[in-house]
């Protein structure tokens, strides 16, 4: 009688990994796609209806413009881990574990410091003062009205008419903010979250930016 042999373990399914939080400017987004319809629809007219030597400078110029609108309107992001934060400004991308982050600062702009003393702006994340002074406003009306919640005593809204404070009002940036610090502070001691910081330019904006006004100069300065 043979003996059965054991059956090794089924391998078990891979944990996912979790998903980066990303934070974004809806309306830097919505401010460049428009810059870019127009700046493609007068160069695209100049090159295919324009004489001379003008359809090889709107060529230039739309190598020029095009990738220099993208890079401030809609590449910029912020990609929040539980390992490290990776920020996509216009022109280089930062990758930064918790571990490395020093503090986050927000004044005219949001900025998040390093370890080591270096200071990164965080293009997604634009600082609004007219945000600000409304946040500030309805924080006003709000401590006034008893701090019964956002809803106030007759509003739908969570907390209305129970008690509940849910916290001062804040801006969009400002809200952003507050979640990656509690991230950070979370994080930062994690193992996982340590490692160097990774500093990369962003060639494919900055090599047709310089492309194009080196020829745009060019032709400039022949014509």
């Amino acid at each position: 009688m043979t003996t059965p042999e054991p059956q090794s373990p089924s391998p078990q399914p891979p944990v996912p990994a979790s998903k980066d939080r990303v934070y974004r400017s809806p309306a830097g987004i919505a401010g460049g796609v428009l810059l870019l319809a127009l700046a493609l629809w007068l160069g695209i007219d100049a090159v295919v209806a324009g004489e001379g030597r003008t359809p090889w400078t709107a060529a230039a110029a739309l190598l020029f413009l095009v990738p220099l609108i993208a890079a401030y309107t809609v590449r910029p992001a912020v990609f929040a881990g539980d390992d490290r934060m990776r920020v996509r400004n216009p022109f280089r991308v930062i990758v930064l574990p918790w571990g490395q982050v020093e503090s986050f600062r927000s004044s005219y702009s949001n900025e998040v410091f390093t370890e080591a003393g270096d200071k990164y702006q965080l293009w997604a994340l634009p600082v609004s003062l007219r945000g600000r002074k409304k946040a500030a406003r309805q924080e006003s009306r709000r401590v006034a009205g008893g701090g019964r919640g956002r809803g106030g005593l007759l509003g739908g809204g969570r907390g209305a008419g129970s008690g509940v404070d849910e916290g001062p009002v804040r801006a969009e940036a400002d809200k952003v903010m507050d979640e990656l610090r509690e991230l950070w502070e979370a994080r930062k001691d994690a193992e996982t979250s340590r490692g160097e910081v990774a500093v990369r330019w962003a060639w494919e904006v900055v090599v047709p930016v310089v492309v194009g006004a080196v020829g745009l100069a060019v032709l400039l300065g022949i014509g």
